[in-house]
Formats: C-alpha cells, sequence, structure tokens
C-alpha cells in the first residue's frame, strides 16, 4: 500500500471530506488502510484497480456509504452484512473472482445500481432473496456463465437497465416480459435460439430504448429479423405466427448449442497472486 493511501485518509478526516478515491494504491486487505473504517461521515468510497482479496465485515461501519466501488480487485468472497448499509445506492463488484454471493445478500434496503459484471456466477451463486431488491433501478450480470436466469427476476419491477450479455444463457425467462419500466436488454453473446413471446410487451424500440441480441444462435425465422432490424424482431415475436413457432420449439426441448467461447482463461479464473 502506497504512503498516498494513509495520507488521504488523514486528510479526508482533517477535512471531513466526504468522497474517498483509493483506486491503484496497491492495497491488498481494506483493514491494512489505516483509519479508513473510521470514517463514518463517507459517502462514496472507491477501490477500485487494487488486488483486494477479502471485503472484512467491518466495511459495514461505513453506515454513511451511498456508493462503494471495488472494481477490477481479486475479491473471492463478500460478506453479508454488507447489505445491512442502510444508505447504499451504488455497488460495483464487477472484473473480480467471485463464484458466489452469501445469503442475504438480497436486504439492501435502498440499492438502486449492481453491478457484477466480469465474475464466475451462475444462476446456483445467487441467494434466495437476491430478486428481493425491489429498488434495484440497473442490475449488471454479463460476462458470468449464467445458462438461466429465475424467474424471479420478475419482482425486480423498477428495472430500467438488464445486462445479461455475454453468458451461456440458453433460455430466458417470460417473466422478464412483466419488467415494464425496462429501457435496455443486452443478451448478445449467448446461446440463445429463441425469445419468449412476452418480451413483446416491452417497448424496446426508439428512442432512449436499447435492445442487443446479435452473436446468438437465432432459429432461422428470428435471425432473419434480426437481419431486417430491431423494430421487425419485436413485430415478429408479438405474431400468433411466432408464438405457434415458440411453442413447438420449448415442446421439442431440442438439445441447447455448444459453448462457443473457452471461459477458461478469464482474468476471474486465475489463481489469486495475492496470496503468494
Amino acid at each position: 500500500m502506497s504512503k498516498s493511501a494513509k495520507k488521504q485518509v488523514d486528510d479526508c478526516k482533517e477535512h471531513g471530506q466526504e468522497e474517498l478515491d483509493l483506486s491503484e494504491r496497491n492495497i491488498t486487505n481494506i483493514m491494512d488502510v489505516p483509519g479508513l473504517l473510521g470514517l463514518r461521515h463517507l459517502t462514496k468510497l472507491t477501490l477500485s484497480h487494487n488486488r483486494i482479496v477479502v471485503v472484512p465485515p467491518s466495511i459495514a461501519e461505513l453506515q454513511g456509504l451511498e456508493s462503494l466501488n471495488l472494481f477490477n480487485n481479486h475479491i473471492e468472497e463478500i460478506p453479508i452484512n454488507l447489505s445491512t448499509l442502510p444508505n447504499l445506492k451504488i455497488l460495483n463488484l464487477a472484473v473480480n473472482r467471485l463464484n458466489g454471493l452469501p445469503r442475504g445478500f438480497g436486504a439492501f434496503p435502498k440499492l438502486e445500481i449492481l453491478d457484477l459484471m466480469y465474475n464466475n456466477l451462475n444462476e446456483n451463486s445467487l441467494p434466495g432473496n437476491f430478486f428481493l431488491i425491489e429498488t434495484l433501478r440497473a442490475l449488471y450480470l454479463g460476462d458470468n456463465d449464467f445458462e438461466t436466469i429465475p424467474a424471479e427476476i420478475g419482482h425486480l419491477q423498477k428495472l430500467q437497465i438488464l445486462v445479461l450479455r455475454d453468458n451461456d444463457l440458453i433460455s430466458l425467462p417470460k417473466e422478464i416480459g412483466g419488467l415494464e419500466r425496462l429501457k435496455e436488454l443486452h443478451i448478445q453473446g449467448n446461446r440463445l435460439t429463441v425469445i419468449p413471446p412476452e418480451l413483446g410487451k416491452l417497448d424496446l424500440v426508439g428512442e432512449r430504448r436499447v435492445f442487443k441480441g446479435d452473436n446468438n444462435p437465432w432459429a432461422a425465422p428470428i435471425a432473419d429479423q434480426f437481419q431486417a432490424g430491431i423494430s421487425h424482431v419485436f413485430d415478429y415475436i408479438r405474431s400468433d405466427t411466432y408464438k405457434y413457432l415458440y411453442g413447438r420449439h420449448t415442446q421439442a426441448a431440442a438439445a441447447a448449442p455448444p459453448k462457443t467461447s473457452d471461459k477458461s482463461k478469464k482474468i476471474s479464473r486465475k489463481a489469486n497472486s495475492a496470496r503468494k
């Protein structure tokens, strides 16, 4: 850890600063930063681009935090009491080495933006109450190992942005079609062949709307619509013709397309150098 980190903490305490940026300070252990966890007045803490392996339970002492950025570390586990932070609205855990989340993770009272991109998570990594974070507006689960998404995602009725790109998804739950506030849906780079007709209920075409579904092995009729444009895709999946074809496709229970990418070389798979 650089000496500048300690100086920043001291200055923050002396001047009552509410934001602290300790990115790129070669920190391996949050507990090694003197005085950091005593800054109860902090509202924004950035610890990105370090080599942190474990987030200590004492992080919950920072009761004033509204934003916690742990992007690009070596984090393998997070404490259950992280979700007890009463004011946390933004949590960035992207580009780490998480294989699972603790029980009770979904208890955040105010969380609005959750970034879990580029970890080792799958449908079995999520605790039972994960989709009860009803305040969520943006959920980033891209670059993980999901093959399915639980139907409980339909509980996130305030969700506006959902990123599921570059996983191993072989299907989507129809409940996504019930997320009436959704403005962005990213499902590119998966193993999807069809889309639930219920997604046709969403308004994802037009200004300030985003729908991305490229790099999937779509069934021929849908692939043709993607060639014509996103509006054609949604017109098609709303049609009775498509609903009939979708029903036949799901009843056929065809084998899932093979995985097309080797994720064994992901940074998140590498042995943790911080422990060597």
